[in-house]
């Protein structure tokens, strides 16, 4: 696949052909790397009828939307490229705002915007839109026969955009259905090299990179250029899978003037989010003095990081290990009650 526009890193991510559940199971869900699934999903009825154009694969869309419930929809100026983003230099707002639009409206203005000179053509990105909520029908009409943890699907609809880089917390298989997408991705180790913006207040939910891959600013990003040396670029067309593990960083661009993707998330439990716990130490463990911070440092590997670290507690009964016990949803009720029990005293 061509895609005429400048890669970060002549790197790509491996690939194979599509697989089936078992060898998805035993093969791909357990890598720590991605890897593109050419043709996974091919056979689906949206991938076919996306080849006859954008107004044919948005005829068949609407025939799935009946009784959905509008989609959350960011809109953005031409000026911006496609790029959703921060705006100013306090970052004291975003580069686009919000609409609420039926799957109808919103299709039919992307059709529009398709005849619209692309310098002056509007930005409109319906992004994560649960299925069985928006889209009744696409489960049954586009099933995906491999072993995704009750994942559902979640379609993002929209022309030409830059998704900044950003992790998901959660294993994901990422579809595409119509238009080309471009994977610019980053390990997990170089999260010092990507320049984080603000933790506590998102573009649209985890933190993003501040650095624009297509334009990178190295005199303001210098460690960018050490990121590069470890990124990978993944191109996919309709009927392609890109497999990412947790936590790899990814920037996204979208092509075309209907662009679909179907994704699903797996393996993330969101009571238990390790971001959140990282937002926590900043304030209860980073700035104590460094004596302290290296013998917290020991408590962590202990507990937490060590590969022994879930046997810590086997020196204990099994009805005293308490918080320290193996996993299960009677350990995450316990630990969180406990938490509540001491942030609501402080």
């Amino acid at each position: 696949m061509k895609i005429d526009h400048p890669a970060a890193t002549d790197v790509r991510v491996e690939e194979r052909a599509a697989v089936d559940a078992a060898t998805f199971a035993a093969e791909i869900d357990p890598r720590a790397t991605p890897i593109i699934l050419r043709g996974q999903v091919a056979h689906w009825a949206s991938v076919r009828a996306a080849s006859d154009g954008d107004r044919a694969v948005a005829t068949y869309l609407s025939g799935l939307g009946n009784g959905g419930r509008p989609l959350d929809v960011l809109v953005g100026g031409p000026e911006y490229r496609g790029r959703f983003f921060y705006r100013g230099d306090n970052l004291e707002g975003f580069n686009f705002h919000r609409e609420q639009a039926p799957l109808e409206l919103l299709l039919s203005e992307l059709l529009r915007l398709a005849t619209v000179p692309e310098h002056e053509r509007h930005i409109l990105y319906a992004n994560a839109a649960l299925a069985p909520e928006h889209l009744p029908g696409w489960e049954a009409a586009n099933p995906l026969d491999l072993p995704l943890g009750g994942a559902q699907p979640r379609l993002w609809i929209g022309n030409g955009s830059q998704t900044a880089t950003h992790y998901d917390g959660s294993t994901n298989l990422a579809c595409v259905v119509a238009g080309q997408r471009r994977f610019t991705l980053f390990p997990p180790d170089q999260v010092g090299n990507l320049y984080v913006g603000p933790l506590d207040r998102t573009l649209a939910g985890p933190p993003a990179s501040m650095v624009d891959p297509l334009a990178p600013d190295l005199a303001r990003y210098p460690r960018y250029a050490d990121a590069l040396q470890h990124a990978m670029v993944a191109d996919l067309g309709p009927g392609d899978a890109l497999f990412m593990p947790a936590i790899w960083w990814h920037h996204v661009q979208a092509f075309g003037t209907l662009n679909i993707l179907c994704n699903y998330w797996w393996a993330f439990d969101p009571t238990a989010s390790a971001f959140n716990a990282l937002v926590h130490a900043l304030m209860a463990v980073r700035d104590r003095p460094a004596a302290e911070k290296a013998g917290w440092r020991a408590w962590f590997d202990h507990f937490v990081f060590d590969e022994d670290a879930a046997r810590a507690g086997d020196h204990l009964p099994a009805p005293a290990r308490g918080v320290l016990g193996p996993g299960s949803s009677e350990r995450t009720e316990r630990i969180r009650a406990y938490l509540l029990r001491v942030l609501q005293r402080h």
